[in-house]
């Protein structure tokens, strides 16, 4: 940093030794702000490259010269170099070089002369900006998709406003605009832009932003150009879309905005959805949906009914359902079983009563035979070795009983 100090001027002669004038006028010349920012045009002569990479040339017309370097680290940047005999426009500083007193043109930026300044000025902030990163595309932010509120930054009396209106309106109509009123053109303009861009980031809830106007020359547009509305749209926190101009131009408001449209119409074409296409959408979205819940319906059908048969395959109550039915065949078989034994159990008893009754000894009685006892003991007398003469028995016969005597006996053969 150069040293700093005051001229001692007063009404006696000051002496000064060469570097404090030299670094004097140094200062002059480096804190008058139109020479840090000069466009010059001339014819290239005496060009000079040295292994330092610099390179050194003079810059000339028909009545005066100018001595001009640019550094290597701007050279390696440039897309257009120098050449002797070259008519060129040239953009950089005047600084004084101290040790010889001169004073130099520093120039960063060299374009053939026909190109025009506007254009040079237009490439050198682009340049400048882009190296800074206004321009990055990971910085850009993504359109919200359903905004409910935009805020539009154009001229009220402009036609690029009604046709905005105009858009919104039939692809989008629930959308709130507010209007920011700037004018597009003239000295003022790039200020009342960038104003217009921070006071809807200040005092708004728009969620987009359109920066827009109609088509014209590079000098109409040129307020889109300036920095101080690049900084204003890099800085906001809406995103903005730019609709300057027509498809073919290009702005520096355009490479920083998020998103470009080539027109003030394409600009709010992007910025909301198109109704019609919303309601085509819900109507498809809408039959898609019948036919999945249809889908899932029927197979959710199906899945219940295989369910169903699976689950009656398993379910206990069809082995009770069995076990039931075996109880009932199982009940029928002993009731059958007991059918039969009673049967059999009855024929069996007939057969014994018939038997018994053939052994009772009453019917044995009826056909005519009786029974012999023992009067006073009651055994039956079998044989005729049981009683002796004259004993007392009892005979029983069908119908009753009698007492006699035995008379006689006499042994059967």
């Amino acid at each position: 940093m150069a040293e700093q100090f005051e001229l001692p001027w007063s009404l006696e002669p000051a002496v000064l030794t060469v570097s404090q004038l030299t670094r004097h006028i140094r200062d002059l010349i480096e804190n008058d702000e139109y020479l840090q920012d000069l466009w010059v045009q001339g014819e290239i002569s005496n060009l000079t490259r040295p292994p330092s990479g610099h390179i050194y040339f003079t810059v000339k017309d028909a009545e005066a010269s100018l001595k001009c370097l640019i550094w290597r680290s701007i050279a390696q940047a440039l897309e257009y170099l120098p050449q002797d005999g070259q008519a060129v426009i040239l953009h950089g500083h005047i600084s004084l070089y101290e040790p010889r007193g001169d004073y130099q043109f520093y120039v960063d930026l060299v374009q053939p002369a026909g190109v025009g300044t506007l254009f040079l000025r237009f490439q050198e902030l682009k340049e400048r900006l882009a190296a800074e990163g206004l321009f990055a595309l990971e910085r850009k932010r993504p359109i919200p998709p359903f905004p409910k509120t935009i805020g539009v930054v154009t001229s009220p009396q402009a036609a690029a406003l009604r046709d905005i209106l105009r858009i919104l309106g039939e692809r989008y109509p629930l959308v709130e605009v507010i209007l920011a009123p700037a004018q597009v053109q003239g000295a003022s303009a790039a200020i009342d832009i960038a104003t217009a861009i921070r006071l809807l980031n200040d005092s708004t809830d728009a969620e987009v932003m359109i920066v827009a106007r109609g088509g014209g020359s590079l000098e109409e547009l040129w307020a889109f150009n300036e920095e101080i509305v690049a900084r204003a749209i890099y800085e906001s926190r809406i995103p903005i879309i730019t609709g300057i101009g027509h498809e073919t131009d290009f702005t520096i408001a355009d490479f920083v905005a998020d998103l470009r449209a080539p027109t003030p119409t394409a600009a709010a074409a992007l910025a909301v959805p198109d109704q019609r296409e919303l309601r085509e959408e819900i109507a498809r979205a809408a039959q898609e949906l019948a036919e999945n819940m249809q889908t899932a319906l029927a197979m959710d059908i199906a899945q219940v009914g295989d369910a169903q048969f699976r689950l009656l395959r398993i379910s206990p109550q069809n082995e009770i359902l069995r076990l039931r039915q075996r109880l009932d065949e199982l009940a029928e078989e002993t009731r059958h079983h007991w059918s039969q034994q009673t049967r059999l159990l009855r024929r069996e008893l007939e057969t014994k009563g018939l038997l018994l009754a053939s052994l009772d000894p009453e019917a044995t009685l009826e056909r005519g035979y009786s029974i012999t006892t023992d009067f006073e003991s009651g055994g039956i007398i079998k044989k005729v070795a049981q009683v002796a003469k004259g004993q007392k028995v009892a005979v029983q016969v069908s119908d009753g009983r009698f007492v006699g005597k035995v008379e006689e006996l006499s042994a059967g053969q």
